[in-house]
């Protein structure tokens, strides 16, 4: 498993909540272990305690997305840093997968928590994972959603950096709301050409009238 795998869990947890539209799914042990994903294991140790915990680091992973979107690189790295320096980790192999027919395991690097809590585990594991994909992608590849009011986070992994919004859903209602937002400025130009001409034609008969005089 590539170690910028990680970097899911703190999409993952930022998303949990939409501060724009009041609305926050992080509200219950149930919820918290959800977040884990096919972490199991790790899941298991969540309590009640962890749910003000979890919406703690939340905040915290969303001033990165939010400092990274404004482009305040040296900022976003410190927060970062914070978050590591808080919840280390340790780098592990495993090889619980087989390469060939003889059983031969195939390893990979995993992320090694030691934690107190569910909380902490979580936390070393989505901080190491968006550091990861930081130093090897760039703070620009952090970025929250534009089409208002959704701000969900999300990494761009396009070859362009031209990712823009969290989903297709979020990119097709942002594209349709400026289609339509051309096409009210394409119906109001007409009207307000015909006001030009008219008052241009009376301001030339008022002249007119004026030298006949």
């Amino acid at each position: 498993m590539e170690l910028a795998y990680y970097s899911d869990y703190a999409v993952r947890l930022v998303n949990s909540e939409e501060p724009a539209r009041g609305k926050d799914s992080l509200t219950s042990v149930e919820a918290v272990r959800g977040l884990f994903g096919g972490n199991q294991q790790a899941a298991r140790r969540a309590t009640e305690a962890d749910v003000t915990r979890f919406r703690s680091v939340r905040a915290r992973l969303r001033a990165v997305f939010e400092a990274a979107d404004k482009g305040e690189e040296t900022l976003a790295v410190d927060l970062l840093n914070s978050l590591l320096l808080e919840f280390p980790v340790s780098p592990q192999i495993s090889g619980h997968d087989h390469r060939d027919e003889d059983d031969r395991p195939l390893w990979h690097m995993h992320l090694a928590d030691h934690p107190s809590n569910a909380t902490a585990g979580y936390a070393a594991i989505a901080a190491m994972g968006l550091a990861f994909h930081l130093t090897e992608h760039g703070v620009d590849r952090l970025g929250l959603c534009e089409a208002a009011p959704c701000r969900n986070a999300y990494l761009d992994t396009s070859t362009n950096r031209s990712r823009r919004y969290c989903s297709d859903r979020c990119a097709t209602r942002a594209n349709v709301a400026a289609y339509r937002a051309r096409k009210r400025l394409e119906a109001e130009r007409p009207e307000r050409s015909d006001d030009s001409t008219g008052l241009a034609a009376e301001t030339a008969q008022r002249i007119s009238a004026s030298g006949e005089r």
